[in-house]
Protein backbone atom coordinates (compact mmCIF):
# COMPACT_ATOMS: atom_id res chain seq x y z
CA UNK A 1 0.00 0.00 0.00
CA UNK A 2 2.93 2.61 0.65
CA UNK A 3 4.27 1.77 -2.80
CA UNK A 4 1.11 2.45 -4.24
CA UNK A 5 0.67 5.75 -2.26
CA UNK A 6 4.42 7.18 -2.85
CA UNK A 7 3.60 6.52 -6.87
CA UNK A 8 0.19 8.10 -6.40
CA UNK A 9 2.01 11.25 -5.33
CA UNK A 10 5.58 10.68 -7.37
CA UNK A 11 4.27 10.13 -10.95
CA UNK A 12 1.73 13.31 -11.19
CA UNK A 13 4.64 15.87 -9.72
CA UNK A 14 6.81 14.19 -12.11
CA UNK A 15 4.64 14.67 -15.18
CA UNK A 16 3.59 17.98 -14.12
CA UNK A 17 7.36 18.74 -14.32
CA UNK A 18 7.74 16.44 -17.92
CA UNK A 19 5.23 18.80 -19.62
CA UNK A 20 4.93 22.14 -17.78
CA UNK A 21 8.28 22.96 -17.49
CA UNK A 22 10.98 24.48 -19.56
CA UNK A 23 14.28 22.54 -20.21
CA UNK A 24 16.48 24.86 -17.84
CA UNK A 25 14.10 24.11 -15.03
CA UNK A 26 13.29 21.31 -15.76
CA UNK A 27 17.47 20.40 -15.54
CA UNK A 28 17.14 22.00 -11.90
CA UNK A 29 14.90 19.55 -10.78
CA UNK A 30 16.73 16.41 -12.14
CA UNK A 31 19.56 18.07 -10.51
CA UNK A 32 18.16 18.02 -7.35
CA UNK A 33 16.77 14.46 -7.67
CA UNK A 34 20.18 13.30 -8.76
CA UNK A 35 21.64 14.90 -6.40
CA UNK A 36 19.81 13.58 -3.50
CA UNK A 37 20.75 10.27 -4.79
CA UNK A 38 23.92 10.97 -5.08
CA UNK A 39 24.10 12.10 -1.01
CA UNK A 40 22.83 8.43 -0.47
CA UNK A 41 25.55 6.65 -2.57
CA UNK A 42 27.78 9.03 -0.48
CA UNK A 43 26.69 7.02 2.69
CA UNK A 44 27.52 4.06 1.31
CA UNK A 45 30.72 5.24 0.08
CA UNK A 46 31.93 5.84 3.81
CA UNK A 47 31.66 2.30 4.32
CA UNK A 48 34.97 1.78 2.17
CA UNK A 49 36.60 5.34 2.88
CA UNK A 50 35.30 6.79 5.83
CA UNK A 51 38.07 8.73 6.41
CA UNK A 52 37.95 10.31 2.43
CA UNK A 53 36.04 13.41 1.48
CA UNK A 54 33.65 11.70 -0.68
CA UNK A 55 31.52 14.30 0.79
CA UNK A 56 32.72 16.61 -2.58
CA UNK A 57 30.78 14.50 -4.27
CA UNK A 58 27.30 16.23 -4.20
CA UNK A 59 28.79 19.15 -5.19
CA UNK A 60 30.95 17.98 -7.86
CA UNK A 61 27.92 15.42 -9.84
CA UNK A 62 25.71 18.80 -10.36
CA UNK A 63 28.87 21.16 -11.82
CA UNK A 64 29.55 18.04 -13.96
CA UNK A 65 26.11 18.02 -15.33
CA UNK A 66 26.46 21.56 -15.76
CA UNK A 67 29.42 20.86 -18.21
CA UNK A 68 27.86 18.37 -20.42
CA UNK A 69 24.69 19.93 -20.27
CA UNK A 70 26.03 22.78 -21.86
CA UNK A 71 25.01 25.20 -20.02
CA UNK A 72 28.82 27.32 -19.46
CA UNK A 73 29.99 29.43 -22.47
CA UNK A 74 33.42 28.87 -23.77
CA UNK A 75 34.64 31.47 -25.66
CA UNK A 76 37.51 31.78 -27.98
CA UNK A 77 36.99 28.23 -28.85
CA UNK A 78 35.61 26.53 -31.92
CA UNK A 79 35.47 22.98 -29.81
CA UNK A 80 33.67 23.51 -27.49
CA UNK A 81 31.96 20.39 -26.76
CA UNK A 82 35.30 18.81 -26.84
CA UNK A 83 36.46 21.33 -24.38
CA UNK A 84 33.71 20.85 -22.05
CA UNK A 85 33.85 16.96 -22.03
CA UNK A 86 37.91 17.73 -21.30
CA UNK A 87 37.12 19.86 -18.64
CA UNK A 88 35.08 17.44 -16.65
CA UNK A 89 37.85 14.86 -17.13
CA UNK A 90 40.17 17.26 -15.66
CA UNK A 91 37.99 17.42 -12.66
CA UNK A 92 37.51 13.71 -12.19
CA UNK A 93 41.41 13.24 -12.69
CA UNK A 94 43.06 16.10 -11.54
CA UNK A 95 40.30 17.07 -8.99
CA UNK A 96 39.61 14.26 -7.63
CA UNK A 97 43.00 12.94 -6.87
CA UNK A 98 44.04 16.26 -5.44
CA UNK A 99 41.12 16.68 -3.30
CA UNK A 100 41.87 12.92 -1.95
CA UNK A 101 45.85 14.23 -1.48
CA UNK A 102 44.98 17.16 0.31
CA UNK A 103 42.42 15.55 2.50
CA UNK A 104 45.14 13.58 3.80
CA UNK A 105 43.21 10.55 2.93
CA UNK A 106 44.03 6.79 4.90
CA UNK A 107 46.29 4.96 2.40
CA UNK A 108 43.86 2.08 2.80
CA UNK A 109 40.88 4.32 1.86
CA UNK A 110 42.82 5.94 -1.01
CA UNK A 111 41.92 3.81 -3.95
CA UNK A 112 38.23 3.14 -2.64
CA UNK A 113 37.53 6.74 -2.76
CA UNK A 114 39.33 7.39 -6.28
CA UNK A 115 36.66 4.58 -7.30
CA UNK A 116 34.11 6.17 -5.71
CA UNK A 117 34.53 9.48 -7.59
CA UNK A 118 35.41 8.29 -10.40
CA UNK A 119 32.26 6.16 -11.45
CA UNK A 120 29.98 8.19 -9.17
CA UNK A 121 30.55 11.34 -10.87
CA UNK A 122 29.33 10.15 -13.91
CA UNK A 123 27.00 7.87 -12.33
CA UNK A 124 24.94 10.75 -11.50
CA UNK A 125 25.81 13.64 -13.91
CA UNK A 126 25.50 11.63 -17.32
CA UNK A 127 21.94 10.99 -16.36
CA UNK A 128 20.85 14.28 -15.63
CA UNK A 129 22.19 16.19 -18.43
CA UNK A 130 20.68 12.86 -20.35
CA UNK A 131 17.35 13.91 -19.08
CA UNK A 132 17.52 17.24 -19.96
CA UNK A 133 18.65 16.42 -23.15
CA UNK A 134 16.07 14.35 -24.13
CA UNK A 135 12.81 17.11 -22.55
CA UNK A 136 14.63 19.52 -25.35
CA UNK A 137 13.61 16.70 -27.95
CA UNK A 138 10.33 16.97 -26.78
CA UNK A 139 8.55 16.53 -23.67
CA UNK A 140 6.68 12.72 -25.42
CA UNK A 141 9.88 11.80 -26.05
CA UNK A 142 10.73 11.42 -22.07
CA UNK A 143 7.35 10.43 -21.48
CA UNK A 144 8.06 7.64 -23.65
CA UNK A 145 10.97 6.74 -21.13
CA UNK A 146 9.62 7.10 -18.45
CA UNK A 147 6.59 4.54 -19.42
CA UNK A 148 9.85 2.13 -20.62
CA UNK A 149 11.68 2.36 -16.80
CA UNK A 150 8.33 2.88 -14.91
CA UNK A 151 5.91 0.27 -16.16
CA UNK A 152 8.45 -2.36 -16.73
CA UNK A 153 9.50 -1.67 -12.98
CA UNK A 154 5.61 -2.06 -11.64
CA UNK A 155 5.35 -5.41 -14.24
CA UNK A 156 8.52 -7.35 -12.66
CA UNK A 157 7.41 -6.03 -8.91
CA UNK A 158 4.10 -7.92 -9.43
CA UNK A 159 4.76 -10.14 -11.50
CA UNK A 160 7.77 -11.21 -9.93
CA UNK A 161 5.53 -10.94 -6.51
CA UNK A 162 3.24 -13.44 -7.55
CA UNK A 163 4.88 -16.14 -10.17
CA UNK A 164 8.21 -15.66 -9.83
CA UNK A 165 10.11 -18.37 -9.25
CA UNK A 166 13.88 -18.51 -10.60
CA UNK A 167 16.06 -15.81 -8.62
CA UNK A 168 17.83 -13.64 -11.49
CA UNK A 169 20.67 -12.80 -9.14
CA UNK A 170 20.29 -14.53 -5.40
CA UNK A 171 23.27 -12.38 -4.18
CA UNK A 172 23.17 -9.20 -5.46
CA UNK A 173 19.19 -9.16 -4.89
CA UNK A 174 17.55 -12.03 -3.46
CA UNK A 175 13.67 -10.62 -4.53
CA UNK A 176 14.70 -10.37 -8.31
CA UNK A 177 13.16 -13.15 -10.44
CA UNK A 178 13.85 -14.09 -14.36
CA UNK A 179 10.15 -13.89 -14.35
CA UNK A 180 9.62 -10.61 -13.33
CA UNK A 181 12.74 -9.55 -15.82
CA UNK A 182 10.69 -11.03 -18.71
CA UNK A 183 7.91 -9.03 -17.71
CA UNK A 184 9.54 -5.40 -17.52
CA UNK A 185 11.27 -6.39 -20.50
CA UNK A 186 7.92 -7.27 -22.65
CA UNK A 187 6.48 -4.22 -20.99
CA UNK A 188 9.33 -1.80 -22.10
CA UNK A 189 8.59 -2.83 -25.71
CA UNK A 190 4.93 -2.80 -25.32
CA UNK A 191 5.05 0.83 -23.91
CA UNK A 192 7.58 1.57 -27.06
CA UNK A 193 5.34 0.44 -29.68
CA UNK A 194 1.83 2.21 -28.18
CA UNK A 195 3.78 4.98 -27.90
CA UNK A 196 5.42 4.79 -31.45
CA UNK A 197 1.85 3.70 -32.75
CA UNK A 198 0.23 6.98 -30.70
CA UNK A 199 2.69 9.71 -31.50
CA UNK A 200 4.36 8.41 -34.99
CA UNK A 201 1.14 6.72 -36.39
CA UNK A 202 3.24 3.70 -36.88
CA UNK A 203 5.84 1.54 -34.93
CA UNK A 204 9.35 2.45 -35.95
CA UNK A 205 12.03 -0.41 -36.40
CA UNK A 206 14.61 1.50 -35.00
CA UNK A 207 12.45 3.05 -31.92
CA UNK A 208 11.97 -0.80 -30.93
CA UNK A 209 15.37 -1.11 -30.59
CA UNK A 210 15.76 1.82 -28.39
CA UNK A 211 13.09 0.29 -26.37
CA UNK A 212 14.45 -2.95 -26.28
CA UNK A 213 18.34 -1.56 -25.22
CA UNK A 214 16.46 1.12 -22.60
CA UNK A 215 14.18 -1.98 -20.52
CA UNK A 216 17.76 -4.23 -20.48
CA UNK A 217 19.86 -0.83 -19.42
CA UNK A 218 16.50 -0.05 -16.69
CA UNK A 219 17.40 -3.62 -15.20
CA UNK A 220 21.01 -3.61 -15.03
CA UNK A 221 20.65 -0.39 -13.35
CA UNK A 222 18.86 -1.26 -10.56
CA UNK A 223 20.99 -4.48 -10.34
CA UNK A 224 24.24 -2.42 -10.12
CA UNK A 225 22.70 -0.11 -7.14
CA UNK A 226 21.56 -3.47 -5.73
CA UNK A 227 25.42 -4.69 -5.78
CA UNK A 228 26.17 -1.43 -4.51
CA UNK A 229 24.42 -1.54 -1.45
CA UNK A 230 24.45 -5.29 -0.45
CA UNK A 231 28.15 -4.68 -0.71
CA UNK A 232 27.57 -2.31 1.90
CA UNK A 233 25.63 -4.37 4.17
CA UNK A 234 22.19 -2.30 3.42
CA UNK A 235 19.08 -3.02 1.87
CA UNK A 236 17.59 0.26 1.19
CA UNK A 237 20.01 3.36 0.14
CA UNK A 238 17.18 5.74 2.62
CA UNK A 239 13.71 5.88 3.66
CA UNK A 240 12.77 8.88 2.08
CA UNK A 241 10.13 7.41 0.31
CA UNK A 242 7.52 4.87 1.95
CA UNK A 243 7.92 1.35 0.12
CA UNK A 244 10.11 3.02 -2.30
CA UNK A 245 13.02 2.66 0.21
CA UNK A 246 15.75 5.93 -0.58
CA UNK A 247 15.72 8.18 -3.77
CA UNK A 248 18.67 6.06 -5.15
CA UNK A 249 16.45 3.27 -5.14
CA UNK A 250 13.81 5.05 -6.77
CA UNK A 251 16.18 6.49 -9.49
CA UNK A 252 18.56 3.61 -10.21
CA UNK A 253 16.99 1.85 -12.92
CA UNK A 254 16.57 5.89 -14.72
CA UNK A 255 20.76 6.12 -14.02
CA UNK A 256 21.15 3.92 -16.51
CA UNK A 257 17.89 3.79 -18.86
CA UNK A 258 17.99 7.51 -19.52
CA UNK A 259 21.65 8.07 -21.17
CA UNK A 260 21.15 4.36 -23.37
CA UNK A 261 17.46 5.99 -24.45
CA UNK A 262 18.82 9.19 -25.26
CA UNK A 263 22.39 7.84 -27.27
CA UNK A 264 19.67 5.57 -29.29
CA UNK A 265 17.89 8.44 -30.35
CA UNK A 266 20.69 10.38 -31.49
CA UNK A 267 22.66 7.48 -33.14
CA UNK A 268 19.62 6.30 -34.59
CA UNK A 269 18.16 9.79 -35.86
CA UNK A 270 14.59 8.79 -34.95
CA UNK A 271 13.32 11.68 -33.14
CA UNK A 272 10.88 14.66 -34.58
CA UNK A 273 13.07 17.37 -33.96
CA UNK A 274 16.50 17.15 -33.40
CA UNK A 275 18.86 19.25 -31.26
CA UNK A 276 19.66 22.51 -32.39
Amino acid sequence: MQRLLTAAVTVPLALVAVFYLPSVWFFIVAAVVCGWASAEFVRIARFWAPGAPVEALVALVPLAAVLLAGFLPLYGTGAAHELRLFAGALMVSVGVGSLVLVAKTPLSEVFPALGAFAFGVPYFAVPIASLYYIHRLGAWWLFLLLAIVWLGDTAAYYVGSHWGRNKLAPTVSPNKTWEGAVASFATGIAATVVWSLWQLGHVDGRLLLIGAATAAAAQVGDLVESMIKRGAGLKDSGNLLPGHGGMLDRMDAMLFAAPVFLFGLWITGVPLRLLE
